[in-house]
């Protein structure tokens, strides 16, 4: 029987707040792949799913912390309706 691939999440998973928000980030992969994706999560259920995938799940954070950042925290947070129609990957 062939069983679907388990995610593995990151303990390197973690919110992060800036300017009085908080976002989630997210890095995980499938049991079987090496590289981590990473998403960023906000608090009305939209996700911005980064198209890069990283070697290390330092490597992942590292640019979460960097484009959250650099993009401000607002890049990451959609609509209360948590139907977001945007599209940021970095």
């Amino acid at each position: 029987m062939n069983s679907e691939p388990e995610l593995v999440v990151s303990n390197k998973s973690q919110f992060i707040s800036n300017g009085g928000k908080t976002v989630y980030v997210e890095i995980y992969r499938l049991e079987n792949e090496k590289r981590w994706a990473l998403s960023i999560d906000d608090e009305f259920g939209n996700t911005t799913v980064f198209d890069k995938t990283f070697k290390s799940e330092k490597g992942a954070i590292l640019q979460a912390k960097k484009s959250i950042t650099e993009d401000g925290i607002d890049e990451f947070i959609g609509p209360e309706s948590g139907k977001g129609e945007w599209n940021n990957s970095p």
